[in-house]
């Protein structure tokens, strides 16, 4: 299976297997959201973004429809937020402005 293809089922399959409640609507709940933060995110640069231990607050930034759950559109969106944060962590861009690796290099030369 191509790299692609491969995350692209994996978030679908890992959905379901935290929000899978007997047949029921797919949604996470509070405690199958922290579940899957405690079991599924391990790297360090990723936990600091949405840890189980920030649930609250977590749960508020990605239940926009606020029902007090997370469904699989929601869910997709916390998966490109961390994307991005990861993607922004290796290149040094995507932050504040001027704060990229080019330029803090310039900084200390000047």
């Amino acid at each position: 299976m191509a790299r692609l293809d491969h995350v692209i089922t994996n978030i679908v399959d890992i959905f379901m297997d935290y929000a899978d409640d007997g047949g029921k609507k797919r949604q996470l709940n509070k405690e199958e959201l922290k579940k899957l933060f405690e079991q599924e995110i391990q790297s360090p640069d990723l936990k600091d973004t949405i840890s189980a231990g920030d649930i609250e607050d977590a749960m508020e930034m990605l239940d926009k429809n606020h029902d007090g759950e997370v469904n699989f559109r929601e869910f997709c969106r916390c998966v490109c937020v961390l994307a991005k944060c990861y993607f922004q962590k290796k290149t040094g861009r995507g932050g504040k402005r001027g704060k990229g690796k080019d330029q803090e290099g310039e900084e200390e030369e000047g």
